[in-house]
This record gives C-alpha cells, sequence and structure tokens, in this order.
C-alpha cells in the first residue's frame, strides 16, 4: 500500500507542470466585419479549455486572451477564431 501512494504522489507531481503560467496574448482579426462579430469570436475564445479572459475589441479588431499555457495554447486560441469564421494572428 505504500508504495501505490507512493506511486500516486509521484504521478500528481509529474502531471502537474512547475513552469506553468498564466498568459496573455492579442490576436489581430482583421475579417471582423460588424459589431457583433465579437461576441462570436469571444464566445469561441471562452469555450477553449485553460482561457480565463477574452476581451474582444471591434475597432481595433483585436482580441485580448488571457490562458493557462499548461491546459492551451496560441495555436488552441487561432483555431477556436478560425473556427468560428474568424482567423486570427498573434499581435507581435
Amino acid at each position: 500500500m505504500h508504495k501505490s501512494l507512493m506511486a500516486a504522489v509521484a504521478a500528481l507531481v509529474l502531471a502537474t507542470p512547475a513552469w506553468a503560467a498564466t498568459r496573455t496574448v492579442t490576436l489581430s482579426l482583421p475579417t471582423m466585419d460588424c459589431p457583433v462579430c465579437p461576441i462570436t469570436v469571444k464566445k469561441a475564445l471562452t469555450r477553449v479549455p485553460g482561457v480565463s479572459k477574452a476581451e474582444v475589441n471591434f475597432d481595433r479588431r483585436q482580441a485580448v486572451v488571457s490562458f493557462d499555457d499548461a491546459q492551451t495554447s496560441t495555436d488552441a486560441l487561432i483555431k477556436a477564431t478560425t473556427d468560428a469564421g474568424y482567423p486570427s494572428t498573434v499581435v507581435r
């Protein structure tokens, strides 16, 4: 029993990356063409596991997204907006 408890603790420690952190990225969404588009984009982004916040600005045609980088990636965010009909790129 002692070995199985140690194995469970080791698995938990190894499954939780020590380097996980909240990141924020800005995405450019040039194809948003109406004031209602940000609703669709925000909904798509907030459905991505790990996203804690998404602010979409129609005038700038950008989204600022905060996410847990252990749960998702910028590629997943780009895929979410693209699948919703609004291809995006990371603003550098």
